[in-house]
Formats: structure tokens, C-alpha cells, sequence
């Protein structure tokens, strides 16, 4: 199953005592196929940062980045699908390019992608990709 985290949906799977860590678990697992690119990667990096500090990010982000099931790709066209948060669209180019399966995010900037039948994205939340997960 080839999947685009959105960096919100990433955020909260990392702590052990959230209610989404069973997706961060199931990437260690192998139970998914998780695509980034530069542009995720940075913004991961970004985020992360804020919120755990220089040392930890770099603790976080080469465990990540050494994951079996973690691919990195570059996106070579860029669709602009999303108009009210342009910085969203890097990660609909990353879940255009390698074909995922699903792009889970809790941002509602994302919801305009139901109504565009070309390329299709299925993009799904958090809580929702839990079930999906669950039913593996």
C-alpha cells in the first residue's frame, strides 16, 4: 500500500501515547509503503523541530529516512491542485507520482481534491487510515 503522510498526520503518530502512533508503528512494521520527497522532507524537518528540538528531529528524521518501506521520489509535474494553501500541493504531486493508495491528512485544504476527477487522489484522514489499518 503506497502512502503520502501529510506532515500534521505525521506529527501526531510519533508520540508512543497518541491515539495515532498505531501509524507510525505500522510504518515500522512494514505495513505500509510510505513516499516523500525533498520537499515533505523539509517540511518534516521543519516541524518537527519546532516542536521537539535540533537533536531530536535528527534522531527522528534519519530514523525515517532509513526505513525499508521509506521511498523517496522527486515529483517532475507540478498539477496546483490546491489553490488555498499552495504548500499543501507538494504533497498531492508526491501521492500523484507514486500512484498511493491513500494521502491521509486532517487539513481541510484537501477536501477540493473529492471534486476533481483528474488525476485522482484518495485522500483519507487519520482516524480513517487507522481503520484501514486495522482491517489489514
Amino acid at each position: 500500500m503506497n502512502v503520502v503522510l501529510d506532515t500534521n498526520v505525521l506529527l501526531v503518530s510519533l508520540p508512543s501515547h497518541s491515539t495515532y502512533h498505531p501509524t507510525f508503528k505500522a510504518l515500522l512494521d512494514k505495513e505500509f509503503q510510505l513516499f516523500i520527497s525533498n520537499e515533505i522532507l523539509a517540511e518534516y524537518e521543519e516541524q518537527i523541530g519546532k516542536r521537539l528540538g535540533v537533536d531530536r528531529t535528527d534522531l527522528h528524521l534519519i530514523e525515517l529516512i532509513n526505513l525499508a518501506d521509506v521511498y523517496k521520489i522527486e515529483s517532475y509535474f507540478l498539477w496546483q491542485l490546491i489553490e488555498a494553501d499552495k504548500d499543501d500541493n507538494k504533497f498531492v504531486d508526491c501521492a500523484i507520482s507514486c500512484n498511493a493508495d491513500y494521502l491521509v491528512t486532517n487539513d481541510g485544504h484537501f477536501g477540493v481534491l473529492a471534486d476533481i476527477d483528474f488525476p485522482k487522489v484518495n485522500v483519507v484522514t487519520a482516524q480513517r487510515f487507522l481503520q484501514i489499518l486495522s482491517r489489514k
